[in-house]
């Protein structure tokens, strides 16, 4: 499934659009290159999910947590940094995918032996400097849901 966005705003929405489906243990993953607008699109579903603060890409901090609305809390983060998969157990990553939360992943296909059994992929491809192609892969029955329910939601709106 396929989406089109065409400005920063745009991806913004797909984020709060996103949020909408979102619920405890939830995750999503977040592929492309430097500047595809991953961040945008994580800042999009802190807004959805009632964050407010200042959404920056966790590069140097690893992950951020964020409580939300509803009782739900947001575990963003940033894979890019780090160089081998055992650096994972150093920042307890599994050990938050299992704590309930809803989790982002910037960079997670640098890792994809890690990722859990059940998750929704988006990869941003950069078309001009404006314009981007997510594409939304469901892994597993709630992935597929998400995948599913997102297009469904942005098609209905348009």
């Amino acid at each position: 499934m396929m989406l089109r966005s065409d400005a920063i705003e745009r991806t913004i929405e797909f984020g709060r659009a996103l949020a909408k489906l979102l619920e405890n243990d939830d995750v999503v993953v977040l592929c492309g290159d430097l500047g595809a607008g991953k961040t945008h699109l994580t800042k999009g579903i802190a807004e959805g999910l009632g964050i407010f603060s200042d959404i920056t890409s966790p590069t140097f901090n690893i992950m951020r947590q964020y409580d939300c609305d509803g009782g739900k809390v947001l575990c963003h983060w940033d894979l890019y940094r780090l160089d081998e998969i055992e650096q994972l157990d150093d920042v307890d990553f599994y050990g938050m995918l299992e704590s309930g939360c809803i989790t982002v992943i910037e960079w997670g296909d640098r890792f994809p032996e890690a990722l859990p059994d059940d998750y929704l992929k988006i990869s941003i491809s950069l078309d001009s400097a404006t314009e981007r192609t997510l594409e939304l892969e469901g892994i597993g029955p709630r992935g597929l849901a998400l995948a599913q329910g997102l297009a469904s939601m942005i098609a209905g709106a348009e």
